[in-house]
């Protein structure tokens, strides 16, 4: 049983993209749905600076095109991968990632909806200096509590021992100063406190938007990262992707129902790395592949063939998960 993974913000690096793009078919690909997003993602996956591509309304495109285009170099026939999958999920951003791969959206829906999503986040981070912190290690309850005690919100639980907290910059000074026992508090290259009520006018932008767009019910198994719920219609598929900008994610959820589900190989799609961390911890004797660069596609290809169901497709036995970014507690939002 085989589950897709796609990550979200903060997973990018400088010049991720270089080795992808020697790839035509890859390179096409970016082209075309940079110019979806009105965006030069070339450039900005390969000789943009960190801060350059720190920047949402950059970040975010960028993200879930790279996930989109790298399944084309998996397999010519990106539908027939995503239709013998068997789970799929995104964290934050790449909920969009995972929407275009099970048939929910279009590849230029989710690309104009992701740029509309970056744009929208950017603007309301910049009414208030925000930013979040990923709280490592420590007891839950007191991790919680501490967070709770500085008016923050734990915007992000990605695993047993990783939490983000998000809030002002000054409440996050305040964690850093007085962190809960046996905790690092480490703040995390992100331009604002996602997935909080900071959010709020980012989400009415998108909500606007949504509603220009018909979905389609997901071909395969769809976890929410919100509670790792399994997603049955696209209308609920859009209504959480709407949502989910100033809703907390659970990515522990998601790995909760990975496990419950039986899969037995999880592959993380580029910007890659995170997720995959997190899995080795999460799931235990799970065979695990980080697609991080070209060379990594042989391992992936066996990763498919090995663990892959051979069902037809719609028998609604596939899910896909994406990766968190580092606004997600060591992981990416």
């Amino acid at each position: 049983m085989l589950a897709i993974v796609c990550p979200g913000q903060g997973s990018q690096t400088p010049g991720f993209l270089v080795p992808w793009l020697e790839i035509p078919e890859v390179a096409q690909r970016v082209a075309w749905l940079g110019a979806v997003a009105g965006l030069d993602l070339a450039a900005h996956g390969t000789t943009s600076d960190a801060e350059t591509i720190r920047d949402t309304a950059i970040a975010q495109p960028l993200i879930v095109t790279a996930g989109l285009a790298a399944l084309v170099a998996l397999a010519p026939d990106v539908s027939g991968v995503a239709d013998r999958v068997d789970a799929v999920a995104g964290h934050s951003v790449g909920e969009l990632t995972a929407a275009a791969i099970t048939g929910v959206l279009s590849a230029e829906q989710a690309v104009v909806l992701v740029r509309e999503r970056g744009r929208a986040m950017a603007a309301a981070s910049a009414v208030t200096p925000t930013g979040m912190s990923a709280v490592l290690g420590g007891n839950p309850d007191d991790v919680e509590a501490a967070i709770a005690e500085h008016g923050l919100t734990a915007a992000n639980r990605n695993a047993t021992g990783q939490v983000v907290a998000a809030g002002t910059l000054e409440q996050l000074a305040a964690l850093a100063a007085a962190p809960p026992a046996k905790a690092r508090v480490v703040p995390l290259q992100v331009a604002g406190a996602f997935h909080t009520a900071h959010m709020a006018p980012a989400v009415e932008v998108l909500a606007g938007y949504a509603r220009a767009i018909t979905p389609h019910d997901p071909r395969v198994r769809l976890l929410s990262n919100a509670d790792g719920a399994v997603v049955t219609t696209g209308g609920e598929a859009l209504r959480r992707i709407v949502d989910q900008v100033r809703n907390p994610v659970g990515w522990d959820a998601c790995s909760d129902t990975l496990r419950e589900l039986g899969v037995t190989g999880l592959l993380e799609l580029p910007p890659a790395g995170t997720l995959a961390g997190l899995a080795k911890r999460a799931l235990p004797g799970v065979e695990i592949v980080a697609l991080k660069t070209p060379d990594d596609l042989p391992a992936a290809r066996a990763l498919v063939e090995a663990h892959a169901s051979r069902a037809t497709p719609g028998a609604g036995n596939v899910a896909v998960a994406c990766a968190p970014n580092p606004a997600h507690g060591g992981s990416r939002p």
